[in-house]
């Protein structure tokens, strides 16, 4: 019969749990980062780029509009607290202007009809090369207001 020892001292010890430790939380970290992004990327790109196109997609989530305007707008290379705050809303939808940095899209904005007793909602649709980059449903008023992501109607 054989006996294996194992003589170490304890900053060898320390050494090596800490460098186990240090292997974990980088492979957790990374296996966490590229499982989100490929849940973000894995949704079709939504084609907008006719009004009839934008019409449909705000029809299929539930939502009558009476006017529509646009404007063309350019994402700026550097977000400020804003623009941050606004794209964690669209991140919830799978959008991420951070993909569009620099460039011109233009931002559709429809007068929204059902969405309860409020008359002065309003959904933009923000469009670059003929698909949807970032939507929102808003209520700009001061009193009220409030911004969130653009999903199924279910104030009906």
């Amino acid at each position: 019969m054989r006996v294996l020892t194992f003589k170490a001292k304890p900053k060898t010890i320390f050494g090596t749990i800490l460098a186990i430790t240090g292997i974990i939380v980088i492979l957790l970290t990374f296996v966490s980062n590229h499982s989100s992004k490929a849940e973000q990327t894995s949704a079709e790109p939504i084609s907008c780029a006719t009004k009839e196109q934008r019409a449909e997609y705000l029809t299929s989530l539930g939502w009558e509009f009476s006017t529509e305007s646009e404007k063309e707008i350019t994402i700026p290379e550097v977000f400020n607290d804003v623009y941050n705050n606004y794209n964690s809303v669209l991140k919830k939808q799978g959008f991420n202007l951070e993909d569009h940095r620099g460039k011109t899209a233009t931002m559709y904005t429809y007068s929204i009809t059902n969405y309860g007793s409020s008359n002065d909602i309003i959904a933009d649709l923000i469009v670059a090369d003929g698909v949807l980059i970032g939507a929102d449903l808003c209520d700009p008023s001061a009193e009220h207001g409030f911004l969130k992501a653009l999903e199924k109607n279910d104030t009906t």
